[in-house]
């Protein structure tokens, strides 16, 4: 009893980095590069291919409340990087999202653009397979990231993404969110009735750039609940997302948006799709594809499928039309899991 007794207090007086540090495998490296914006030492978590030729890099971002050691489907995103051989990071770009040189400011961008560099820089990277990936907060950074630095990325694969800062205060300014008091940190003041504030969320939200991204393959996905008893992120997100990249005739009526939102069913305006593999049992209740950007509404909440990200993402080249279906499947040799994208 004495020895899990001291167990426990050990746990107890471990610092909680420790203790996150350890849901890592030992073949990730916990790493410090310095930044061009402000020079600082910045950390992330990093993976490097052992084959001496140029190998893809998959960049995974971390949620809105998390850091660079935040676990749950980066473990997958991670495991696909070792078992396929490709380089990997997951940069820390500022931390949470409750401060202001995070939550997409020019140091979060910046961070991130420089997180690519420096494994440009220390190891073989393709840059025509360049990946970006994130869920929740990470969405919306990888949604920002596709408009800031188009030219970097073969591939965007966002989950349950926050595309508008201001519209997303109001959504949870009503509830009296946790969330809401972080974009106020952020931008400086309640976008409401603060010019300021408004503008430094405006400026911070992927919907401001996403038309610089429409030669980007982007992949957008939520599930229906999300917004609802399923997440904290209003699907309605990645739809008015998806509207910004793709040609006026292919823009998703707002009326449309709102009642698909509302209903949490298929307007009969929209076709149902065809069934997809790489999403198992959260089937798929819309779907819609342009040239290089697509939108997926399945059956699920708050929630990223890594199996259907990571076999999306492999198929991609940079400057290359998207390729929607993966003739070759790769299954992880884990079980595969849907992971909830906390916030």
């Amino acid at each position: 009893m004495k020895f899990f007794f001291l167990i426990a207090i050990l746990l107890i007086l471990l610092p909680q980095d420790l203790l996150s540090r350890e849901k890592w495998p030992t073949y990730a490296q916990d790493i410090k590069y310095k930044t061009s914006i402000d020079q600082s030492l910045q950390a992330m978590m990093i993976y490097k291919a052992k084959a001496q030729k140029k190998r893809p890099l998959l960049v995974a971002l971390h949620s809105w409340s998390g850091n660079y050691r935040q676990t749950g489907w980066q473990n997958d995103a991670l495991q696909w990087c070792h078992e396929n051989d490709w380089n990997f990071i997951h940069p820390n770009f500022r931390g949470a999202n409750s401060n202001p040189d995070a939550c997409g400011s020019e140091k979060a961008v910046q961070d991130i653009i420089d997180a690519v560099k420096y494994m440009q820089h220390d190891s073989l990277v393709d840059s025509d397979r360049i990946y970006l990936i994130g869920s929740s907060g990470g969405g919306h950074a990888a949604l920002l990231l596709a408009g800031r630095a188009p030219q970097i990325w073969a591939g965007v694969s966002a989950w349950v993404p926050i595309s508008d800062l201001n519209a997303w205060w109001a959504q949870k300014n009503k509830q009296k969110s946790k969330y809401a008091r972080n974009i106020e940190k952020v931008a400086g003041g309640k976008p409401d009735n603060d010019a300021s504030a408004h503008e430094q969320a405006r400026l911070r939200s992927p919907l401001s750039y996403l038309h610089l991204a429409k030669k980007v393959n982007i992949d957008i996905s939520a599930g229906i609940s999300d917004g609802h008893k399923g997440g904290s992120v209003p699907f309605t997100h990645s739809l008015y997302a998806f509207n910004q990249v793709v040609p006026d005739k292919e823009k998703i009526p707002e009326a449309i948006i709102e009642k698909f939102y509302r209903t949490q069913s298929l307007p009969v305006e929209l076709k149902a799709p065809q069934a997809d593999p790489l999403y198992g049992k959260k089937h798929l209740i819309y779907r819609q594809e342009s040239l290089h950007a697509r939108i997926n509404i399945f059956q699920g909440g708050h929630e990223i499928i890594s199996h259907a990200a990571l076999n999306w993402l492999k198929e991609q080249r940079k400057n290359k039309d998207a390729v929607w279906h993966s003739k070759h499947i790769h299954t992880l040799r884990s079980s595969q899991k849907n992971h909830p994208s906390g916030l």
